[in-house]
């Protein structure tokens, strides 16, 4: 594999052994419920997991590939900044799933 295929192009850094680098989606704080209702960032919700997009990975990682959206608990995160922009850190296992297009049509588009 290039270096290409395992980080977004520009990235200065090179991954190590299991290791994923993912883009959060979106911005933490206030969200909005499906009603339309605005939830600000303090109000308690318990243990809510996040979406990221996996913008590199290391030469071990096996279900995951750059690109790939990936559902880690945000409270198990180093976070790094690259170039001004922030990133997470992640070891393969703290990831608990992976939504990708390139699974079957006809399967959920979740995989572990």
């Amino acid at each position: 594999m290039t270096a290409d295929q395992h980080t977004e192009q520009g990235l200065p850094i090179r991954l190590l052994h299991d290791r994923v680098l993912v883009r959060l989606e979106g911005i933490e704080g206030e969200r909005r419920s499906t009603a339309g209702i605005v939830i600000p960032a303090t109000a308690s919700v318990g243990k809510r997991l996040s979406w990221a997009s996996a913008v590199g990975v290391g030469p071990n990682v096996r279900s995951i590939v750059v690109g790939d959206r990936v559902l880690f608990d945000p409270d198990d995160r180093s976070e790094v900044e690259l170039h001004g922009r922030e990133y997470v850190l992640l070891r393969e296992r703290d990831v608990h799933a992976v939504a990708a297009e390139r699974v079957q049509p006809d399967a959920t588009g979740l995989y572990l």
